[in-house]
């Protein structure tokens, strides 16, 4: 049995919290506002982000952050990515000894264009962090908490680390693989938020099968088109926090960049839909610092530009979908032969 602290007591950070107590780790969950904090240890829910889900005991609330985290082995970031620094920045100080860190977050920063490990780690000290490893890939918080099949991967530069949060995580309901290939892993979760947000607009505006299919396809290549450019192995797309995550976030009713696009779709603006979900849309603000990434970098993302001109710039939904199918004639495989040259080339 393993001490865990679970910062952020929003859904995802509850669900995780579920799988470490079945588990049989002591789970103390931390949360900032004191009625949700409260509700978690008196009746042992948390409706407003998993309804009709019973939490174990073994889940304890805390809004201490101090008492949360003295004296546990791990401790798990599940705060959305604008709050990391901050929630960082609380944490380290109450630690004096290096800590595993476990982030579970999709975005990446814009302005710096920083992903959320690298976030953290200029945050957290050498002295009170031991390792930084990222669990992600398709897994709905709705689901897992109903402790249906789910698959994820950890990742980390030390496998040995991963290898431990594969063991604190792993069970029947949720399978757990490791990858050293943090830059991949970390790209994937994020960018997939972006092609769900225009998934949800397609199907807002009435587009059926063959716009989501080709949305989903040619996102893929936008993401591993940038991954790779930043160092990623471009194999690391095909996997869980690759395909599989895009798969579920752009198909699913569950997923929240899904609904946010779907309103954008049918004539929302963007600050109405934002106000209308009540919770973060991690791809609106990782619309942005891709946008700004491919800019600088010089890499062709026509998927993610039209986006940002939509959420950014007020243009039409439907007007940026019709530019993109009037885009100049290419062929389909030049970036992928590329990509699989450059990295496995002799």
């Amino acid at each position: 049995m393993k001490k865990v602290a679970v910062l952020g007591a929003g859904s995802w950070g509850t669900a995780l919290a579920m799988v470490l107590a079945d588990n049989d780790h002591e789970v103390r969950l931390w949360g900032h506002k004191k009625e949700q904090i409260d509700e978690i240890n008196t009746t042992h829910t948390n409706k407003k982000y998993l309804k009709n889900i019973t939490l174990s005991e073994g889940i304890v609330g805390y809004t201490s952050m101090e008492d949360a985290v003295t004296g546990v082995d791990a401790i798990v970031l599940a705060v959305p990515t604008k709050a990391m620094r901050e929630v960082c920045q609380q944490v380290k100080q109450y630690l004096d000894t290096p800590h595993l860190f476990v982030h579970v977050s999709k975005g990446i920063e814009p302005d710096t264009h920083l992903r959320v490990s690298e976030v953290i780690e200029e945050e957290l000290p050498a002295t009170v962090r031991k390792a930084v490893v990222v669990l992600s890939g398709p897994s709905h918080a709705e689901e897992v908490s109903l402790r249906q099949p789910t698959t994820v991967t950890a990742a980390s530069t030390n496998l040995e680390a991963a290898e431990k949060v594969q063991d604190l995580f792993i069970n029947q309901h949720f399978r757990v693989y490791t990858n050293t290939d943090v830059v991949g892993v970390e790209i994937g979760g994020s960018l997939k938020n972006i092609i769900a947000l225009a998934a949800g607009i397609t199907d807002g505006l009435g587009y059926g099968d063959n716009a989501k299919a080709a949305l989903i396809t040619r996102g893929l290549a936008e993401i591993a088109r940038l991954g790779s450019c930043l160092g990623a192995n471009p194999l690391t797309f095909l996997g869980l926090t690759g395909m599989g995550d895009l798969i579920v976030t752009c198909t699913s009713v569950h997923s929240r960049n899904w609904r946010a696009g779907n309103m954008l779709g049918k004539g929302m603006k963007l600050d109405e839909v934002l106000e209308n979900m009540g919770m973060v849309v991690e791809g609106v603000r990782t619309t942005k610092a891709a946008y700004q990434l491919s800019q600088k970098l010089q890499v062709k993302m026509p998927l993610t530009s039209a986006l940002y001109h939509v959420l950014f710039d007020n243009v039409d939904p439907k007007d940026a979908v019709d530019e993109l199918m009037s885009r100049n004639k290419t062929t389909e495989l030049d970036d992928l032969s590329q990509l699989l040259g450059d990295r496995f080339s002799s």
